[in-house]
């Protein structure tokens, strides 16, 4: 029996708070649970929430080093979204001026994925559910 029930969130940090604050809720249209400004480390936080329940938590920060290298870097590689129709959603980020790679198979599952990218170029992936 496992401990673990599911993803709660996944906190990312920006490069610019406005910019991803609209990216990630009108281009993505993810739920504001809340915005907390926290005067002491000059940051904002905010919750968001996908349909399934689990949560982003976006934050800024003064000066946030850039990501070293894309996506091979240590670290968390890309954020994956499960949609039902994935042309609707492409069709729906570029109708946002959101660009995204070519469609591809996933060899061992048969799924089609595509790959974009956020405002801070982090590698967002679409995976056809």
């Amino acid at each position: 029996m496992s401990l673990f029930h599911g993803i709660h969130h996944i906190a990312i940090i920006c490069g610019d708070y406005p910019r991803s604050k609209r990216f990630y809720t009108q281009v993505l249209g993810f739920e504001v649970i809340r915005e907390t400004y926290r005067a002491e480390r000059q940051s904002y936080k905010l919750d968001l929430s996908l349909a399934d329940g689990t949560q982003i938590e976006l934050f800024s920060f003064p000066c946030p080093p850039p990501r070293p290298s894309r996506p091979e870097a240590q670290g968390l590689r890309h954020l994956a979204l499960e949609v039902t129709n994935l042309e609707a959603a492409i069709q729906h980020l570029h109708g946002q001026g959101v660009a995204t790679e070519a469609i591809r198979l996933d060899p061992f599952t048969g799924r089609r994925f595509v790959f974009f990218q956020d405002p801070d170029q982090l590698p967002i992936e679409l995976y056809e559910r």
